[in-house]
């Protein structure tokens, strides 16, 4: 028995000194790079191809699968309301309400042109975070996605954030409580990196267990922003919410424990969820 392992040991040890020697060619470590690329997309790793096709209507469905209505869903970087359609086409039913939050004025003017008039929609010309003020929102064209209250670098895209305007900030706490909002069915976030200012500004509501699922992303402006797929990790495991990776085809991977593989800076879909009531 102990030979076998040793023959089976010496033959791993072979397998792995060949293909390690046959790596050591530029043309099979660009087919090693493409194939990690192509696992990584169907991971959902690197998805970045709008809300209608990226996985994220698997949150639409898990609202209406889990939760009672009337619903109550926070679309909080609206931009242009690409979010905001998705959400009027998946959900039929009319007993809901979704609030749009869009700190800059010019895409808040796009966004309104993009909304019918609707009493289910409240866009808001304001953004989200840690606490209310003002702050400096910087992007490379009007109406940009890549708008962001950090001045991120992005020579390497070959773009630049050489625009900037002042913006109104909230937090989620203090407009649930002006607005008499007892529970968000589902927290929408893409905020270029800043997830977290806005999740610190809905503690409250969090800790309260009045928030059902949060869905946010996770990429390249977390570099700018210097925020870890750890802070989420462990931000979420202390309010009891378990998070998941939202994959192309719908199925939501549970991230079971921390690990430093997670810390990924191209753009990933992630959903945290507690019991709906």
């Amino acid at each position: 028995m102990a030979i076998h392992h040793v023959i089976k040991g010496l033959g791993r040890l072979f397998v792995t000194k060949l293909l390690t020697r046959m790596s050591g060619f530029y043309a099979i470590q660009r087919l090693l790079q493409q194939n990690v690329l192509v696992s990584q997309f169907l991971m959902g790793i690197g998805t970045i191809r709008g809300p209608d096709a990226s996985g994220e209507k698997v949150a639409l469905r898990l609202l209406q699968d889990r939760c009672t209505p009337p619903f109550c869903v926070f679309d909080v970087g609206a931009n242009k309301g690409q979010y905001l359609n998705l959400v009027l086409k998946l959900i039929r039913s009319d007993d809901f309400h979704i609030h749009c939050f869009e700190p800059s004025h010019t895409t808040f003017e796009y966004l309104v042109a993009n909304s019918k008039e609707d009493v289910r929609i409240k866009l808001n010309n304001i953004g989200l975070g840690k606490e209310r003020g003002e702050a400096i929102l910087y992007y490379d064209s009007p109406g940009s996605g890549l708008a962001c209250l950090t001045k991120r670098r992005l020579n390497h895209f070959n773009k630049v954030l050489s625009k900037s305007e002042k913006v109104r900030l909230d937090t989620t706490d203090n407009y649930c409580r002006e607005n008499a909002i007892t529970r968000i069915h589902l927290l929408k976030m893409d905020v270029e990196g800043h997830e977290l200012d806005v999740l610190a500004g809905a503690q409250e509501m969090l800790t309260r267990r009045l928030i059902d699922i949060v869905t946010f992303e996770f990429g390249g402006a977390n570099i700018d922003t210097r925020s870890f797929f750890q802070d989420y990790w462990y931000f979420f495991q202390d309010i009891g919410m378990r998070i998941f990776r939202i994959t192309p085809s719908g199925y939501l991977y549970p991230i079971k424990y921390y690990s430093e593989d997670l810390e990924s800076f191209r753009t990933t879909n992630f959903l945290a969820t507690a019991n709906c009531e």
